[in-house]
């Protein structure tokens, strides 16, 4: 039977900031300006990027258990965009969970 891991180590924390940060820098609008999404949109990536600050935040100061929380909620604010197809994702269903 394998083990399950039931740890959050700086190195696994690590790993999910750097997954988030790579999705966010790789994930591109679908949508312009003009559009009745853009501000909505505007809102899931601020989210996003509050959320990835607050991970860092909290993994800083010794609280990895938030920290981890918090960087799978920035990744999935980015995840819902891609999702509603008003960011793209280039195809990398590693990083995003594709439509």
């Amino acid at each position: 039977m394998k083990q399950i891991e039931d740890k959050i180590s700086t190195e696994k924390l690590q790993h999910y900031l750097q997954l988030t940060t790579k999705a966010r820098k790789k994930s591109t609008p679908l949508i312009d300006e003009d559009s009745p999404n853009w501000k909505p949109l505007s809102i899931l990536l601020k989210m996003a990027d509050d959320y990835a600050s607050d991970a860092q935040y909290f993994m800083d100061t010794g609280d990895y258990v938030r920290a981890f929380g918090a960087i799978n909620y920035a990744h999935a604010w980015i995840d819902a965009a891609v999702k509603l197809e008003w960011l793209d994702g280039h195809g990398d269903d590693d990083l995003f969970t594709l439509p």
